[in-house]
């Protein structure tokens, strides 16, 4: 394991939960936004639904747009 890899795991498990998350998302997009340029393409619209999730699928969300 490289130290790069190291540090980032050390610094992943004293950050709180909710950062944890965000970094797990970011950390997806980042990976399948790389993949995607592989394949020649980049198709973002589902890397952001992907990365996003946790913060739209909320109760607080559906209420926000309920009347719109």
């Amino acid at each position: 394991m490289s130290t790069l890899t190291k540090t980032l795991i050390e610094e992943i498990q004293s950050a709180p939960e909710t950062v944890q998350r965000e970094v797990f998302d970011f950390l997806v997009f980042l990976k399948s936004k790389e993949a995607a340029r592989h394949e020649g393409r980049e198709d973002l619209l589902p890397l952001a639904q992907t990365a996003w999730a946790a913060d739209w699928n909320t109760p607080e969300e559906d209420e926000a747009w309920r009347n719109l």
